[in-house]
């Protein structure tokens, strides 16, 4: 049995969105479950939608994932080139080589005319290509005479083209519905349908992973493998990543890419961990899955046929669990930039601003979160909502507060500290006789303006003595 192969071979268009990311980590976990090579591939075929700087991009987002790859542009195996643009030779060969065989033709028609017959709409099947009648012999005269030329696909009229996927099982199309699209363009470039089985079979990709829009395509690509006498690859299509019941997520629609979660400070393994479980699931009920976890459990007979919905609340919740895990250290160097774009800490001594961060670990859920969570402590005034104004109507509150501050005042600065600020709670509750929610609301209202919030004697720290006691004037 052949080692397993798999491949991930994004095009450099931009960022790294998050159904093209759920490909490349189940092509990983795929690879690694079999102890197999992952190899990383650049598409880079589509000049026109080629952006600058974005293989670099592809690079970084492979390594802030861990998801590290056997082969590469950057790690050569011995089946490179690994960028598409610098394997035109080979697509120029193989398409030479189908044309012999039968599996394609070659196409002298200009792009005005493809396009009118297109316009008509009197063939939903693509362009009906007069050029396949013409003998091959005249075809290579008139490319000897430097007439311009694509390669395109020739398909059998009649007969029935099937295939097992992992996901979607048995599928068979009728060869007669399938449109006879281009693979060798004019310029030398192969299109993706010819380039992608071109390198997967020099490649030894054993494994194919891809979005379920490709089942339709599938069929014709087996054609180019079975003109070839190639072996056919496992083909594993995915499920949609969905933004709601009706749409995709898509890139071109804004929505958010891997790098927008990192930018908004959540966590790699968090996302990684999510999106593994965008259209496949876990044997037991665990849901929280290290990567070696998942490259332990990953069985593509679980993944869903249908489409994954993208749940920004549950990347939140999971992400807040990998929050509770980090270190102080972890914790502060997530969240610091976040508050230092956000206010002015110039006043501020490292240890207040640690102090900050931790005292509010478990009310946020990512890193720019802790911006809204901590605005209180950069603001003069106490801003309360109709309902904790209301509640501080309750007539004893006054007494409450009045003899909570006279305990405060007796505290020196050096003494500020959590510890004795609890103690000062716990004597109000006893001198005012004042219990429960109607001890710690009030106070926690008077000084901070919401009626719930983190650990209430650290909150007063952080505020500072003279802050705290201003407010309760």
């Amino acid at each position: 049995m052949s080692k397993t192969r798999t491949r991930f071979a994004p095009s450099p268009t931009g960022y790294m969105h998050i159904g093209n990311l759920r490909t490349a980590l189940y092509e990983y976990l795929i690879a690694k479950h079999d102890h197999g090579d992952f190899i990383l591939r650049i598409e880079d075929t589509d000049q026109g939608r080629k952006v600058e700087d974005a293989t670099d991009m592809i690079y970084r987002v492979m390594k802030q994932t861990g998801l590290s790859y056997d082969e590469g542009p950057d790690i050569p195996g011995e089946v490179g080139p690994y960028i598409q643009s610098e394997r035109l030779p080979i697509y120029k060969e193989y398409a030479d080589k189908l044309v012999e065989l039968g599996g394609a033709h070659y196409c002298f028609c200009d792009e005005e005319t493809v396009e009118e017959s297109k316009q008509e709409g009197s063939e939903e099947l693509g362009y009906i290509d007069p050029c396949k009648n013409i003998p091959l012999e005249e075809a290579k005269q008139r490319i000897a005479n430097g007439e311009k030329y694509v390669v395109r696909q020739t398909i059998p009229d009649t007969g029935i083209t099937s295939f097992e996927d992992e996901v979607y099982g048995h599928i068979e199309v009728e060869n007669a519905g399938l449109a006879e699209g281009v693979l060798l363009k004019s310029d030398g470039f192969p299109t993706y349908n010819f380039a992608n089985i071109v390198d997967d079979h020099l490649m030894n990709i054993t494994h194919v992973v891809r979005g379920n829009e490709y089942l339709s395509s599938t069929p014709k690509y087996n054609l180019i493998y079975q003109a070839f006498g190639w072996d056919i690859p496992t083909y594993i299509h995915c499920p949609p990543v969905m933004k709601d019941e009706k749409h995709k997520l898509s890139k071109r629609n804004g929505d958010a890419s891997y790098q927008d979660l990192i930018e908004k400070g959540f966590l790699n393994e968090a996302i990684l961990n999510y999106i593994a479980l965008l259209g496949w699931s876990p044997e037991g009920e665990k849901e929280l899955l290290t990567l070696d976890e998942l490259i332990e459990e990953f069985d593509v007979k679980r993944i869903s046929k249908s489409g994954a919905i993208f749940d920004i609340n549950k990347l939140k919740w999971m992400n807040s669990q990998y929050l509770k895990n980090k270190s102080t250290e972890e914790l502060v160097q997530l969240c610091q930039p976040f508050l230092e774009k956000a206010y002015d800490l110039s006043g501020k001594d490292q240890k207040w601003i640690e102090n900050l961060i931790v005292v509010h670990k478990d009310h946020i859920s990512y890193g720019e979160e802790i911006i809204d969570q901590v605005k209180l402590f950069f603001e003069d005034e106490v801003h309360m909502d109709e309902e904790a104004k209301e509640f501080m109507q309750e007539e004893s509150i006054p007494h409450t507060l009045e003899v909570f501050k006279s305990h405060l005042e007796q505290l020196s600065e050096e003494d500020f500290n959590e510890e004795n600020i609890f103690k000062c709670i716990k004597a109000t509750q006893k001198e005012a006789k004042a219990r429960g929610k109607m001890l710690y609301m009030p106070i926690r209202i008077a000084t901070t303006g919401i009626m719930h919030g983190p650990d209430l004697a650290s909150s007063i720290m952080l505020l500072g003595k003279e802050k705290v006691l201003s407010r309760l004037s």
